[in-house]
């Protein structure tokens, strides 16, 4: 029972295939001109518009393309009302599309749905999604802390804690810019970061389970105006990024005894907040290639839901 995925989000183009025990991926991420610090949404969708042909012809040269017995997608960035990007219009149209052509069913998901069940695939324990977890959403758009419980086939995912401002990972991304690194920086941010030879400190601060990182940027400027070395802002915003994520994690443990922890999203791949959060609170992570943007989700989700006999042909 082999099924297809796609995911258009705002930086990945990416189709996955899932039989329900092991799945292949393939993704494209968008072109972003050097010094950018992203996309305009109309620039996205086009660009996923080129690049999906060339990923289905992939998967169609290993031979992953026959037999399929339902397409899903991921339609939305989230599954609560009026989360709406026109970038996921990409694959979700040529998804339905291709379930109308082949005559099988079509299962529309969110793109944070997706990302928690790649997470949970992962990091072999896709059991995760049949009971209440804990589940870090963290990522370029994204920084919450998620209450997730069991929801049909799928999850339901509620906010409980996180940013009031911007994202873990639009702060990266942003001091990666500043350092003159590629975007989307995390990977360059990570690497250049190993070569810090001092250990800086910004305590941010905690209200309940919500903190605020824009004045990290603040910090991240007076530090590179004062001659910082680049790679000490680099440790130095992961650092902050991670003693954050770390002490709302322990209060949410101690407010939600006994659920698992589940981190996705491409910071999740970061590997200072990996140790950090595995060795003091147990969490589970997604493996590096599915913490980033990727199909693989959307593709276990949908073959979770024809199990079940969802969907609509």
């Amino acid at each position: 029972m082999r099924v297809l995925g796609l995911d258009t989000s705002n930086y990945t183009t990416s189709l996955a295939v899932f039989d329900g025990r092991e799945g292949t991926n393939v993704g494209r991420l968008l072109s972003v001109r050097p010094g950018e610090l992203g996309l305009r949404q109309s620039d996205a969708l086009f660009q996923h518009v080129r690049q999906l042909p060339a990923l289905f012809r992939e998967l169609e040269g290993r031979g992953l393309l026959t037999d399929l017995t339902a397409v899903g997608a991921s339609t939305r960035p989230r599954a609560v009302e009026g989360s709406y990007m026109p970038c996921f219009l990409a694959g979700a149209s040529q998804g339905e599309g291709l379930a109308s052509a082949l005559g099988v069913p079509f299962f529309a998901h969110s793109h944070q749905q997706g990302h928690l069940a790649a997470a949970a695939w992962s990091a072999g324990r896709l059991e995760l999604l049949d009971a209440p977890f804990l589940a870090w959403h963290l990522s370029g758009g994204t920084t919450e802390l998620l209450y997730v419980e069991p929801e049909g086939a799928s999850v339901r995912a509620r906010a409980i804690g996180g940013t009031s401002d911007i994202s873990a990972g639009q702060l990266i991304d942003r001091t990666g810019v500043l350092l003159g690194l590629p975007f989307p920086a995390g990977k360059a941010m990570d690497a250049l970061s190993g070569q810090a030879d001092v250990d800086l400190a910004y305590p941010v601060k905690r209200n309940d389970l919500t903190f605020s990182l824009s004045g990290m940027e603040n910090q991240v400027k007076k530090l590179l105006e004062a001659g910082e070395k680049p790679a000490n802002i680099a440790r130095f915003t992961l650092d902050t990024v991670t003693d954050i994520v770390l002490r709302v994690t322990r209060e949410a443990q101690r407010r939600y005894p006994g659920l698992p922890v589940l981190c996705s999203g491409g910071v999740a791949s970061n590997t200072r907040l990996r140790a950090a959060l595995g060795e003091s609170c147990g969490a589970l992570f997604a493996q590096p290639q599915y913490a980033a943007d990727n199909a693989m989700g959307t593709a276990i989700l949908t073959w979770r839901a024809l199990r079940r006999g969802e969907g609509t042909v």
